[in-house]
């Protein structure tokens, strides 16, 4: 039996030692290892020019001013001037010459410029349906007006003619998806944050396989950020020796680059134009809690099918087109065959709609606080991450404090202390308005979800920090009236007999530990 445990914890260490070479030597750590030598390299030399700058009196308060000035009059939240303002005076000339630095990258202008002409040759290919925004606006003004607004701010219309099915659990929604993908007669597309080898990866896979030899087209995207830890860099190639198309979204390069800042953080699978999955779920087996990393892991995730599912077709399409060349859209949108599952579709408006970091408007954000400003009974949010903007902080403050009972479902487990940290700072302000707040005692939350009086609900990719609503490409769906949204709400009161409930004594007896790091973090929380 010793022997045993001697030869079981000797292969362990052994395996941990393999970990640690292949992470120094193989290919994520000679990338680390570069950005982190030219990260020294640009510092010391923005500290060199700093002191030079130094002996020029006149001209380095000139251009601290010029620094200030263009920092002023940025156009989006004030939280992102407030932080490049306390990091210019914390360190006059090298902040002002890193802001110089971030602001004049090429591969965000270029981005930036790509997908502003995506958008232009994709312009009036999706529309919406004039009699149903006129029949929304009969139903509630207000929410036809939020409409509007997301279709005009991001080429998205509202619809009817879809089915809604809402999964509570990862384990829920991966059911579903190998069910639909199974079924698939032209094409899959799959677009994740996430990707990591595993059962959950193993079993999609298979059934992509088999999809691509009967003659489906299969095309597989996913972030960059996989290749530091899921992923071995020839992953697509592996991928496409199986028939699979594959693009991996912005791969890091051992090149310094403020455009690695804004990722690919949708979860988006659409098969034949007919179905669409989205949420917070991602490829990997933590999320149907095959694996356990902090403790249970609670999701949500929701299927749309019908006609709405054309949304989804177009964000799939515009993205992986921001790597070669863009494909025709006619091909893949509102054929005949495709509207076969629509007429099940039930009498509520489904709203899908993206988000990109480039832009004034943050149609994510003001989706959020809509909810809470039309709010009459209640607003109940599932998040992972508590970092709001200013304006959506007094959105919940205003709801509560007119009577509207906001609740708050977060993690009791994290999985960025950090990010915890920072949440904790928020809590006394939105206790003193009357909002509770709820930690999921069994382990992690990772929904995304909005539900609000029975009639309206979002459920996406999109947390309430500044990562999700101003840096990443993001994805969610509003619903209006439709029947999910009971389903929706049961789940959140039925996860709350599981939640402990934050009290104010709790609040003041915090670590103080984490309540220094929150405070600190606070002042760069925009810019993390």
């Amino acid at each position: 039996m010793n022997y045993q445990l001697h030869e079981i914890s000797k292969k362990s260490l052994n395996k941990g030692k393999n970990g640690i070479l292949k992470l120094v030597f193989g290919r994520t750590g000679i990338l680390l290892i570069c950005l982190l030598v030219q990260c020294l390299l640009l510092f010391g030399g923005l500290q060199i020019l700093a002191q030079y700058v130094h002996l020029f009196f006149g001209g380095y308060l000139i251009f601290g001013f010029l620094i200030f000035t263009l920092i002023i009059n940025r156009t989006d939240n004030p939280a992102f001037q407030l932080s490049w303002t306390a990091l210019v005076l914390l360190l006059p000339v090298f902040g002002g010459l890193l802001y110089l630095y971030v602001e004049v990258q090429p591969g965000t202008k270029y981005m930036k410029a790509r997908l502003k002409e995506i958008d232009q040759k994709t312009a009036g290919c999706i529309t919406g349906k004039k009699e149903v925004m006129e029949e929304l606006a009969e139903k509630e003004g207000r929410v036809a007006q939020l409409a509007a607004y997301v279709g005009r701010m991001g080429a998205f219309p509202v619809y009817k003619n879809t089915k809604v099915t809402y999964f509570p659990s990862g384990e829920a929604k991966f059911e579903a998806l190998i069910r639909e993908l199974s079924q698939a007669q032209k094409y899959i597309f799959m677009e994740y944050f996430i990707l990591a080898q595993g059962y959950m990866w193993d079993t999609v896979f298979k059934i992509l396989k088999a999809k691509v030899e009967e003659g489906v087209e299969v095309r597989v995207m996913y972030d960059g950020m996989n290749e530091l830890s899921n992923l071995p860099h020839n992953f697509p190639d592996y991928l496409r020796g199986h028939g699979i198309q594959c693009k991996v979204f912005s791969p890091i390069y051992p090149v310094i680059s403020t455009h690695y800042n804004n990722r690919d953080h949708r979860k988006i699978v659409v098969i034949d134009g007919i179905t669409a999955f989205t949420g917070g779920v991602n490829l990997a087996d933590e999320y149907i809690n095959r694996k356990e990393r902090f403790g249970h892991w609670k999701d949500a995730a929701v299927m749309l099918q019908g006609e709405a599912v054309e949304s989804f077709t177009v964000m799939f399409l515009k993205m992986w087109g921001t790597s070669g060349s863009l494909d025709p859209m006619a091909g893949y949108l509102r054929q005949g065959e495709q509207r076969r599952k629509a007429d099940d579709g039930e009498g509520g408006f489904v709203l899908p709609y993206a988000t990109s970091p480039f832009g004034s408007e943050r149609v994510a954000e003001r989706v959020y606080i809509e909810i809470l400003n039309g709010a009459r009974n209640y607003v109940h949010i599932m998040t992972p991450y508590l970092v709001p903007g200013y304006e959506l902080l007094r959105a919940m403050i205003y709801a509560a404090r007119r009577g509207v009972d906001v609740k708050l479902l977060l993690p009791y487990i994290p999985d960025k202390k950090y990010a915890f940290a920072l949440a904790h700072t928020y809590y006394a302000q939105l206790m003193e308005a009357g909002i509770r707040i709820y930690e999921y005692t069994p382990g992690f939350v990772h929904s995304k979800v909005f539900v609000s009086d029975d009639r309206v609900a979002v459920v996406g990719a999109i947390n309430l920090d500044y990562r999700s609503l101003y840096l990443n490409y993001e994805c969610a769906v509003f619903l209006y009236e439709c029947d999910e949204i009971l389903k929706i709400e049961d789940d959140f009161r039925l996860t709350l007999p599981k939640c402990r409930l934050v009290t104010p004594f709790d609040v003041r007896h915090d670590k103080l530990c984490r309540v220094a790091a929150g405070k600190l973090l606070r002042t760069v929380a925009p810019l993390m």
